[in-house]
């Protein structure tokens, strides 16, 4: 085997893989059911629950938006 074709012999750099899936995209696995408990649980208060399922709901928008985008400018 030719030395010279060895990168631990050359000081360069073995890249390690990520094994397993991307933990951004089991996110929605998170938000999805607080959006429910947040309308249930928050009846009484009908000005905080619309601002927080609103904030949640866009939160999860900018999420998705975020992970097309990242995949566009990966590929």
């Amino acid at each position: 085997m030719d030395s010279s074709s060895d990168p631990s012999q050359k000081g360069g750099v073995a890249w390690k893989h990520k094994r397993g899936p991307p933990l951004a995209i089991f996110v929605p696995l998170i938000y999805a059911p607080i959006l429910p408990v947040i309308r249930i649980a928050l009846r009484k208060k009908p000005v905080l629950r619309d601002r927080l399922f609103y904030g949640v709901l866009a939160g999860a928008f900018g999420h998705g938006l975020y992970l097309i985008i990242e995949m566009k400018w990966t590929n």
